[in-house]
């Protein structure tokens, strides 16, 4: 559960750092070349969903993979 947990926050703060990239992106495109571009909330939903579904996809598969192993097998060093 850990292991989803901070996945899913990573992934969540890193859709936070890409909607804000995006918008700002937007908005010097609009004031230097003069275009209209907006984000709108249902974009900004859609990257959150995205985001989270990536932590949960990539958080669940190691965790699962990790507890399937032997404890000592997996500490056990070559």
């Amino acid at each position: 559960m850990q292991f989803l947990i901070e996945a899913v926050v990573l992934c969540l703060l890193g859709g936070t750092v890409g909607v804000a990239l995006g918008a700002a992106a937007a908005g010097v495109l609009h004031a230097t070349l003069n275009w209209s571009t907006s984000v709108g909330a249902a974009s900004v939903a859609m990257a959150f969903g995205f985001a989270a579904a990536v932590g949960v996809i990539f958080g669940v598969w190691p965790a699962r993979r990790a507890a399937s192993l032997d404890p000592i097998e997996a500490l056990h060093y070559e």
